[in-house]
């Protein structure tokens, strides 16, 4: 499969050094791909989340610190959208400073990062892209902590209308399928990841086949969910929690799962108050944030994840997606 990456995404990712498709050529979308700018090119500020302004002139996020309140400015992972949000604002409201949250795929908002040279805090939805980060110089390593823990799974419209049991449904004839892009969105990575390790080459040509297209983040894989835009999605078993009214989860089989995820933060080496940074993650660690992130049934522990599963699993790590797998 081939796909369109935005164009402030594809430019994004050119900084961590991974190949661009190019904006509009239509000749790289799959023949059954929905000609939705949702799926591929949203070209908009959404894609980066509402809370940070895009400079007009580059498309890069633009982080004000004038005024008289104290701000925050993190480049955050949409697979802890939900949470994240309300936690920021709980933070607002107890200290005064606000936290400016940059939404989308992980690698997309790690690479903004890096461009615009700006931020305090990477809060990406898997190790995946901390790993990077780490290597990379654009975090303190010993600032990382672990918030809360992420199981994948299939998940699928209320009611599962299409009858969808197991990951082998994904392959049959007329069922929509969505997965994140796996070049810069952590859940994309992991549905990659279980696809080559559970499927034949036939099995996994009738998955291909089924694909709409890639999704640019969390948030966006669930709400294809949620908008009926796909069937099924190989996302988080925590998105059913996001919309309880439009999407359930499918637990794959416990030898489907190759590792359990987690969601880290970390201090950005652009920050210019290290301090106030690792305040707001010692609020996000501590018992207000972790209720926050319960209220929204993410795994407190890896033990919980393991329980829900039915066995332990390997615990965070990175995994390289095949160059099949990868826009060109």
């Amino acid at each position: 499969m081939k796909t369109i990456l935005p164009l402030a995404a594809a430019s994004a990712l050119m900084v961590l050094g991974f190949g661009c498709a190019r904006e509009n050529d239509d000749s790289l979308r799959p023949k059954n791909a929905m000609r939705s700018g949702y799926f591929s090119r949203p070209g908009s500020s959404e894609q980066f989340g509402n809370s940070a302004r895009l400079d007009d002139s580059s498309g890069l996020v633009n982080s004000s610190r004038s005024g008289d309140s104290p701000r925050l400015l993190a480049f955050v992972g949409a697979a802890s959208k939900p949470a994240a949000e309300e936690a920021a604002q709980l933070y607002e409201r107890q200290t005064g400073v606000k936290v400016e949250l940059v939404f989308g795929g992980s690698g997309y908002v790690l690479s903004q990062m890096k461009l615009t040279r700006e931020g305090d805090l990477y809060f990406p939805g898997s190790s995946d892209y901390m790993e990077i980060a780490k290597r990379d110089g654009l975090v303190f390593a010993d600032s990382e902590r672990v918030l809360v823990y992420l199981v994948p799974a299939i998940n699928v419209q209320k009611g599962n209308p299409r009858n969808i049991r197991e990951l082998r449904d994904l392959t049959r004839p007329g069922i929509k399928v969505a997965i994140a892009n796996p070049q810069g969105v952590c859940v994309g990575t992991y549905a990659v990841e279980i696809i080559e390790r559970n499927f034949s080459p036939e099995e996994k040509a009738a998955f291909r086949g089924n694909l709409l297209n890639y999704t640019e983040s969390c948030e966006k894989t669930a709400t294809a969910i949620s908008l009926k835009m796909a069937d099924a999605v190989i996302g988080w078993r925590v998105f059913e929690h996001w919309d309880p009214a439009r999407i359930e989860t499918v637990p794959l089989a416990k030898e489907q799962i190759a590792r359990v995820g987690y969601i880290p933060i970390a201090i950005s080496t652009f920050t210019k108050d290290r301090a106030a940074a690792g305040r707001f993650i010692d609020f996000l660690a501590g018992p207000e944030g972790r209720r926050v992130f319960a209220k929204y049934h993410y795994f407190a522990s890896a033990e919980e994840a393991f329980q829900w599963i039915g066995e332990e699993k390997p615990v965070g790590g990175e995994y390289a997606v095949p160059k099949e797998w990868i826009p060109e």
